[in-house]
């Protein structure tokens, strides 16, 4: 995956790391919990989300103030700061329309506050995993103190050499996750910021309460929260969808607060945002025009491909020699912009679905 990282000085004098990657309708990322612009293009956790958005977006994200390669001494990590910062990465990234918003955990609260303040530069609001109110902040006595002993602990052992300390964090995030996915995590946690300000970073989305914004909310949103998330409860999702006018819901089952590759949830979260965003229906209709533009014995070789026929069948079929199927196959591929038989197949498939047996 290709980035370009560039840098940027908000009006306090902070150094804000932000990249973009891929082509298309813009969509902004409000910075979140651990994140790294480098570390993350190779991360098992994160490199799947990159690539999902920079393959239809233009997408652009900056590691807060205090992490990754954002200035790590920032001094004041408190939520004041977190509108301005998303507000001059967007100024930086110079995005020329509405860009469409993704909030995941806490970055909710900040796409929320940027979505009221400007509406008109907001195309679609997308919340994942979000919140309303903070652990520190919420009424349910549970949370609040689950909240501050997770405080403790990661001021007591984020630097330590133990990763025990750290794993009793990162596994709430990822409690799905395969050892090497919870061991990147925990290298992560030490690589992206230090032990103080970790704990001031918590404290921070701690307070986060936006519930007086939701009715606010005057642009498309949709809201998306796994079941049985152990970092934002479920409630919270619900909270968000039931109090911004007219948004969408979209229950997901996971216990992963940030969805795995392998999860069948995260094949359902790409569906709804590509639906949501508008972007579905228009890159099927371009894949139906670039079907369309096939020859008749290209698309004769195409049909010919989903139904399993080798290229020595297919010429049988079609007589012709193996080597010009080997040729129109190569055609085919080249214009529909596929680099094997199992893509082609698949984009074949999405214009054209086989029939169920039963």
């Amino acid at each position: 995956m290709k980035q370009c990282i560039r840098y940027v000085l908000t009006d306090d004098q902070v150094q804000l790391a932000w990249a973009e990657a891929g082509r298309g309708p813009p969509l902004v990322k409000a910075a979140t919990w651990l994140t790294h612009l480098q570390y993350d293009l190779e991360s098992p956790v994160w490199a799947h989300w990159i690539r999902f958005f920079a393959e239809h977006f233009r997408y652009i994200r900056y590691d807060e103030r205090g992490c990754g390669m954002s200035d790590r001494n920032a001094g004041d990590l408190a939520q004041e700061h977190w509108l301005e910062d998303l507000e001059t990465v967007i100024d930086a990234a110079a995005i020329d329309r509405p860009a469409a918003l993704l909030g995941i955990s806490q970055g909710a609260a900040t796409a929320i506050r940027y979505a009221v303040r400007h509406p008109q530069r907001v195309s679609h609001l997308i919340l994942y995993g979000g919140y309303a109110v903070g652990g520190l902040k919420t009424d349910d006595a549970q949370r609040r103190a689950l909240y501050q002993a997770v405080m403790e602990v990661v001021g007591i052992g984020w630097g330590s050499n133990n990763p025990a300390f750290r794993q009793l964090f990162t596994a709430r995030f990822v409690p799905q996750g395969t050892q090497p996915q919870l061991d990147w995590f925990n290298d992560l946690c030490r690589n992206t910021t230090s032990a103080a300000n970790a704990r001031a970073l918590l404290q921070a989305r701690g307070n986060v309460d936006v519930r007086e914004l939701l009715a606010q909310v005057r642009v498309p949103t949709l809201v998306l929260h796994s079941c049985n998330d152990q970092i934002a409860p479920l409630s919270q999702g619900r909270w968000l969808a039931s109090h911004i006018p007219g948004a969408r819901f979209v229950q997901l089952d996971s216990h992963n607060h940030v969805l795995l590759e392998h999860e069948p949830a995260w094949n359902e979260f790409r569906e709804a945002v590509l639906e949501f965003t508008g972007l579905a229906d228009a890159e099927a209709a371009a894949e139906a025009g670039l079907i369309a533009a096939l020859t008749a014995r290209e698309r004769m070789a195409l049909r010919l491909l989903c139904e399993g026929r080798s290229n020595a069948q297919i010429g049988w079929q079609l007589g012709i020699a193996e080597k010009t199927v080997r040729n129109h196959v190569s055609s085919l591929y080249r214009k529909l912009g596929v680099r094997s038989r199992a893509e082609a197949i698949v984009l074949a498939h999405r214009q054209h679905p086989p029939e169920s047996s039963g």
